[in-house]
């Protein structure tokens, strides 16, 4: 039995969500939704990837925009570190034997602001023992019991000296410079004048005698130089033990505290031996604390550029009262956010100068040992950052670097950190086509996230569904501080979703979309004063959605009401359909028919669609448009070529044109022209097309039929017209109100059908035909006058066999591409 178009009843167009079915008067009687709605496997996808613990099971979680994902992920990612243990504090510390590779030092969590204390006051009260104990009576009797020998050495070999000078008449004096000699007559100093005029005798007996002190004199000075040597020794022996004494309780006390930390340990033994060989730093600042000092400059001494800064603590990263793993959300994946930055000073007399306390901790830092949650689309857009995470989680350490010191002019003296541990599971939050090109173009993204997470855009229509739809907009109503909603505009706002996901059997996850709806009309009901949000405030939400957005789409009806887009919607004609189309600005779709004519004539099998070759259409719309020849071997040049030379256009269509939803349309014209049946023009159609004639499913269902009833009502509805949709396309329909009372009071009209023959059937009238026993259509139908006018076409025009290809049918081709 042959296929026939059939005519839909209302309440095929759309479904209703009974308000009697939801077990609640208002959503404040219900508890807030937690966790996603409707992704268990995204959920699941993400309880595995976060209970394995090998290298490079980290997680993608892809999917549209507005599903929740980020909001899924990051509650789940904090559900999960509650359970784990908190990481360990890391700070940074000088390196008393490489300055420029400062220390990376983890400790026990919590206790890094508290080391940073204790070091601050160890720096007091080591700084005002110290200079106490370097000040004190008891220090200066040390000091001159352990000189005193020694300067009684050096006055006993000096007089011993002179004495043998004075009795070779030499006498000597110290100097800063070193001994000077002046003659004597007698124990009288000679000046130069008197001792130019001594005899040459005298003179001469003056220098026999230097010349035999000379030795004497410089063993004199060899030996006060090691005395002067052996005395600062004994100093500095005093200095340090004073100083070990002074601060040893100190020191000692420390270690107790951190007995745990060997490491930390390590550091106060090294800190113990800088502090005993640079004394003099902490008297200056004993100094300057008892001068009358600005508060400015008493800062500056007392802070980072202080002689001490080496020795103060840089809390790198803290877990001071944090319970469980950390979880990071950042938003914003620069490098040195991510990564950390080395900062630096500038310095008297121009330049820039740094050190361990100006090292600044990144996102990854923060997140160690726990969860890292970023955009992926940021982090993937930004090659430096890409890299740097890659090999951050290649290698388990992350190593603090600023990116510009790699592509300097002139290297620059810089710090280099010692790298820190890594224990971090990192999530990318971004779309299907983003994990697919990433997976594709680099290898380590299939080995370091191996763990993808897909998101639905769906969930099914149910009574679950639609209780996890009241739940949310309960939470949302909280959460807001908004109105709740009754039951009738949780039902409204249910088919919402449902129009959203364009199937009558789901609901759309896309909660961004729906929380919009939700406080628009909340909105509309505040201005009412109403206590509740209503049917007629999600309506009014609704409305006025549209009503922002549709701008274009009403100056489009204007020009096909004034005539100047030709659109005919009533009357017959040859050759001539309403082709459907949908518009999409931004967050706005609308539907609108376009007029699709065909012509057709004697000629050598040449298809030809005047949109492709002028390359304003799209792949997948030249892909529907070449389905058309298939189709017409298939029916009509089984056994002889098909003798035809076919123009097809989109009329006063100038943007681009994509979608294979037309083809049904171009043949419906095709089919006309060739049979020379007209087509009603108060029926549009849509649908895609193969080979074999089926109609097959097309998106923008609703807005299509929408637009095309819109256009009708301009000129008055005349109870025929109507809109063809493929079968397929029922379960996704969710017609606006308006639309669906038109179809009840037989105004409109929405047919759909499984063939192009049923299709044609219901736009022409007239039979298509089956091919009988012997190949023969049926006399008068449709398939049977085109075959006819074909053969007629044959012996007027019998086609070269080098001017088509085995069936007689070729398709026109852009200049340069290749015939299909």
């Amino acid at each position: 039995m042959p296929d026939s178009a059939t005519e839909l009843a209302a309440a095929e167009l759309r479904r209703r969500q009974p308000v009697e079915e939801l077990a609640f008067g208002s959503t404040a009687e219900l508890a807030p939704l937690e966790g996603p709605v409707g992704q268990a496997r995204a959920d699941e996808s993400i309880t595995f990837g976060l209970g394995v613990h090998s290298p490079g099971y980290n997680i993608f979680a892809a999917g549209p925009v507005g599903t929740g994902k980020r909001t899924a992920v990051e509650a789940q990612l904090r559900a999960h570190a509650r359970e784990r243990e908190t990481p360990a504090d890391w700070v940074y510390l000088h390196n008393f034997d490489e300055p420029r590779r400062p220390l990376a030092v983890a400790l026990p969590t919590g206790t890094a602001p508290e080391l940073a204390a204790e070091m601050r006051r160890f720096l007091q009260d080591a700084r005002r023992d110290l200079v106490n104990a370097f000040e004190s009576e008891t220090y200066t009797h040390r000091q001159a019991q352990a000189t005193e020998p020694l300067e009684r050495e050096q006055e006993a070999a000096l007089a011993e000296l002179r004495a043998e000078a004075q009795a070779k008449g030499v006498a000597l004096e110290l100097t800063p410079a070193g001994i000077a000699t002046v003659p004597l007559r007698g124990t009288h100093p000679l000046s130069s004048a008197e001792f130019s005029e001594l005899p040459d005798t005298v003179r001469a007996r003056y220098h026999q005698s230097l010349e035999e002190l000379s030795p004497r004199v410089q063993a004199f000075l060899n030996r006060m130089r090691g005395l002067q040597r052996q005395g600062r020794e004994v100093l500095r022996t005093l200095e340090r033990e004073v100083a070990l004494f002074a601060m040893g309780h100190l020191i000692d006390d420390f270690k107790e505290r951190h007995a745990d930390t060997p490491r930390l340990l390590e550091w106060l033994a090294r800190l113990t031996t800088d502090v005993t060989e640079n004394l003099a730093q902490f008297q200056s600042l004993g100094q300057a604390r008892d001068q009358e000092l600005p508060e400015a400059l008493r800062a500056t001494l007392e802070g980072a550029e202080a002689p001490t800064a080496r020795y103060a603590v840089n809390v790198f990263v803290a877990h001071d009262g944090e319970r469980g793993a950390p979880v990071v959300v950042e938003t914003n994946p620069t490098y040195p956010n991510l990564f950390g930055r080395i900062e630096h000073r500038g310095v008297l007399g121009g330049g820039l100068a740094t050190d361990h306390t100006m090292l600044r901790p990144g996102a990854l830092h923060r997140a160690n040992g726990g969860y890292l949650l970023l955009p992926a689309a940021e982090v993937l857009s930004q090659p430096l950052v890409w890299l740097k995470l890659k090999e951050a989680l290649r290698t388990g350490q992350i190593r603090l670097e600023n990116p510009a010191d790699q592509y300097a002019l002139l290297p620059t003296t810089t710090l280099n950190p010692e790298p820190i541990t890594l224990d971090l599971k990192v999530v990318l939050v971004g779309s299907g086509a983003l994990h697919e090109l990433a997976y594709q173009l680099d290898e380590d993204f299939r080995k370091l996230f191996r763990v993808k997470a897909e998101f639905d855009w769906r969930l099914p229509w149910d009574a679950p569904g639609a209780e996890s739809y009241a739940r949310f907009l309960a939470g949302h109503a909280r959460n807001d501080d908004s109105r709740h909603y009754d039951a009738g505009a949780v039902a409204a706002i249910i088919e919402y979703g449902a129009r959203l996901a364009e199937d009558r059997d789901f609901l759309s996850t896309s909660f961004v979309d729906i929380a919009g709806l939700a406080a628009e009309a909340s909105h509309w009901a505040e201005q009412e004063d109403s206590g509740l949000v209503l049917v007629r405030h999600v309506e009014q939400a609704i409305e006025r959605k549209i009503r922002r957005s549709d701008l274009l789409e009403q100056r489009l009806a204007e020009m096909v009401a004034n005539g100047t887009l030709m659109i005919d919607v009533d009357g017959e004609r040859i050759g001539q359909v309403n082709g459907l189309s949908v518009l999409t600005l931004g967050d706005y779709s609308f539907g609108r028919p376009v007029r699709i004519t065909g012509t057709a004539g004697p000629g050598r099998g040449a298809l030809l669609s005047i949109d492709r070759e002028t390359e304003l259409s799209g792949h997948i719309h030249d892909k529907g448009f070449l389905t058309l020849g298939g189709y017409l071997r298939g029916h009509y040049g089984t056994d002889r070529p098909v003798a035809l030379a076919a123009t097809l256009s989109f009329e006063q269509a100038y943007e681009h044109i994509e979608g294979d939803s037309a083809s049904s349309a171009e043949l419906y014209a095709l089919l006309s022209a060739l049979a020379q049946i007209p087509i009603a023009q108060g029926i549009a159609v849509t649908g895609s097309l193969n080979q074999a004639g089926e109609l097959q499913a097309i998106g923008g269902v609703n807005e299509k039929i929408e637009g095309f009833y819109r256009a009708c009502r301009l000129g008055g509805l005349t109870g025929s017209q109507g809109v063809i949709i493929p079968r397929a396309n029922v379960r996704n329909l969710m017609l606006s109100p308006e639309v669906v009372d038109a179809v009840r009071t037989g105004s409109f009209h929405v047919w759909s059908a499984r063939t192009v023959e049923a299709a044609m059937e219901r736009l022409t009238g007239l039979a298509a035909g089956e091919r009988d026993a012997e190949g023969a259509y049926p006399p008068g139908t449709l398939h049977a006058l085109i075959e006819e006018r074909l053969v007629a076409w044959a012996e007027l025009a019998p086609v070269a066999e080098n001017g088509a290809d085995h069936r007689g049918l070729k398709t026109a081709t852009r200049a340069g591409a290749p015939a299909p």
